[in-house]
């Protein structure tokens, strides 16, 4: 990946942008969800990159996945990543899912602190 900072502008701004496309395309279609975010890295860019898909609850997240949409947000993801110029490898290992109801019974709702103990790469040693 680019290692200047005007680069890293360039790619989080293409890559906020399609993944709000992708966002709003699964509050469309699967019942429940509610938001997403990312996070990377970007001296280790292409391994750090996590998506964590937020449902409301953690029945309808268990629900979708039970249906197999977890296939379907990867694919939104890919889509992004693509947009966005962002090549990763095994995307699904980037791709993670979560509830608003998980995180406050475990963080009391502190999205910063879960996402710091939870959602690492699979397979990465950063995490």
């Amino acid at each position: 990946m680019p290692s200047s900072k005007r680069d890293h502008s360039r790619i989080e701004r293409c890559l906020i942008a399609s993944l709000t496309d992708a966002c709003e395309t699964a509050k469309a279609e699967i019942v429940g969800f509610d938001w997403l975010t990312h996070e990377a890295d970007y001296q280790s860019f292409t391994q750090s990159l996590r998506v964590i898909w937020v449902f409301d609850t953690k029945a309808n997240k268990d629900r979708a996945l039970a249906a197999g949409l977890d296939t379907r947000m990867v694919e939104l993801t890919s889509t992004a990543f693509d947009k966005a110029g962002v090549t990763a490898p095994n995307i699904e290992r980037h791709v993670f899912f979560d509830s608003e109801q998980e995180c406050t019974a475990s963080q009391g709702g502190d999205w910063v602190k879960r996402l710091a103990k939870m959602h690492r790469v699979r397979g990465s040693k950063l995490g």
